[in-house]
């Protein structure tokens, strides 16, 4: 049986390989069609493609103390591949919500210009906020793509805000 574990791993690694360069040219399209259409980058696409890839990278570095049984479930399945790598894409989408609220904030952390909401707030100012927020700076632009990667590198990184963020709101009295 473990005469097979070598041939578990090329196959996995093989599809971990096919799934990031799928990943990486449906964002580089998706990409290249909202910046030569719009004149605009999609942050929400770049933090999500970012995530994804921590997932993938997390999964080949996790490859060699995998067990039998595991690394077998995962040379069978494509669909067991992807989860840990979507999950880190819907993880950096909820860091970036969050970051975007001000509920994480901090030097390591990037700063975003966000267009101003009339009140009341108009349907112009959410498509404002969504076509025109972006990081304040370039290093804040750095930060956000490190922090993206992380959320989908470290699965339990996200989670752990969340919570955090909850118990410190159930903590404070209204």
């Amino acid at each position: 049986m473990e005469n097979s574990r070598p041939k578990m791993l090329l196959i996995v690694s093989r599809r971990l390989f096919i799934f990031a360069a799928l990943s990486l040219l449906a964002t580089s399209l998706v990409f290249g069609m909202t910046f030569f259409f719009n004149d605009r980058l999609m942050i929400s696409w770049l933090v999500l493609e970012c995530g994804i890839i921590g997932g993938f990278v997390s999964i080949q570095q996790r490859l060699s103390s995998v067990e039998l049984e595991e690394l077998g479930l995962l040379a069978e399945s494509w669909a067991t591949i992807l989860v840990i790598p979507i999950y880190g894409g819907i993880f950096a989408l909820v860091l970036y919500v969050l970051l975007l609220a001000g509920l994480i904030q901090g030097h390591l952390f990037p700063a975003f210009y966000i267009p101003r909401f009339d009140v009341p707030p108009t349907t112009e100012n959410i498509a404002a906020f969504l076509t025109e927020t972006y990081p304040a700076q370039g290093a804040d632009l750095a930060k956000l793509i490190f922090w993206s990667f992380v959320a989908g590198f470290s699965e339990r990184f996200v989670p752990q805000i969340i919570n955090n963020v909850s118990s410190s709101g159930e903590s404070k009295p209204s």
